[in-house]
């Protein structure tokens, strides 16, 4: 950097004395430095990982009950293959928010550097059911699975909360632990970055532990559910409906996972 300094300023004192100008080649010859792109404290940080998204839900569920309504077998009991969701009382349906959110939230997570897996291509279909959602998560050999949802609890209810796998022996044993730890990572970071409180109505500061359902009871890799917010709730239901809140979910889910993937 000096030598090119030193060059530019003789190139520049012999031009002025022959009465021309410094050629604009030679005057962009020394531009101030990039940054260097490892300077950024997100940028690289999940390189090797794989993060996969379950947008809760499908478009053409409530089409397909003959589809929906099958049961699987989920461990602890049998349940319906799917479900439509909830909405809020606008009409703002479940399966368009989770599938928004992680729109949001993939890139920014690619952006760091990680592969994402979606449960879903899109939210026109039908499905898939929740033992093939948590089957993608298996097969991809996911560091984090995180299945994103809206409730649908009584109208007085707001705030939102993390939902942890259970403990069932022989069968997940492994996994409990750091599903917890991601957990917590999660429920960190939404409520730093989205300022929405705790549920209100049900768990306990922001968790809850639950083996009745089926995307936690048969994931092999480390999973979540989030309840991002109360929809029925008139509150939550303003926030959950704004785009621009939608990216502050998007983007406090991904620090939540970087921080437990960091």
């Amino acid at each position: 950097m000096r030598a090119n300094l030193v060059a530019l300023t003789a190139l520049t004192a012999l031009s002025t004395a022959c009465g021309g100008a410094v050629p604009a080649a030679q005057e962009e010859a020394a531009p101030p430095a990039a940054p260097s792109p490892t300077k950024s404290p997100t940028k690289g940080a999940l390189a090797g990982k794989t993060v996969v998204i379950d947008p809760g839900h499908n478009g053409g569920n409530a089409a397909h009950p003959e589809e929906i309504n099958r049961q699987v077998d989920i461990i602890t009991g049998r349940k319906a293959c799917n479900t439509t969701g909830t909405q809020t009382d606008d009409g703002y349906q479940e399966h368009a928010f989770t599938w928004d959110v992680a729109g949001r939230l993939k890139p920014i997570l690619q952006g760091m550097g990680a592969k994402v897996v979606l449960t879903r291509p899109n939210d026109k279909g039908v499905g898939p059911c929740i033992t093939e959602r948590a089957a993608l998560g298996n097969e991809a050999r996911a560091d984090a699975v995180v299945s994103i949802h809206g409730d649908g609890a009584a109208p007085n209810g707001h705030g939102f909360h993390v939902i942890m796998p259970g403990l069932l022996p022989g069968h997940n044993d492994e996994v409990v632990e750091p599903s917890r730890r991601l957990g917590l990572s999660i429920r960190k970071a939404y409520q730093a970055g989205t300022g929405l409180p705790y549920s209100t109505y049900i768990g306990k500061d922001g968790l809850q532990t639950r083996t009745d359902l089926g995307g936690l009871n048969l994931s092999k890799r480390p999973v979540v559910f989030v309840e991002c917010g109360n929809m029925r709730n008139r509150g939550d239901a303003a926030k959950l409906s704004d785009p621009k809140f939608r990216e502050r979910i998007a983007t406090s889910l991904a620090d939540g996972i970087k921080r437990f993937l960091s």
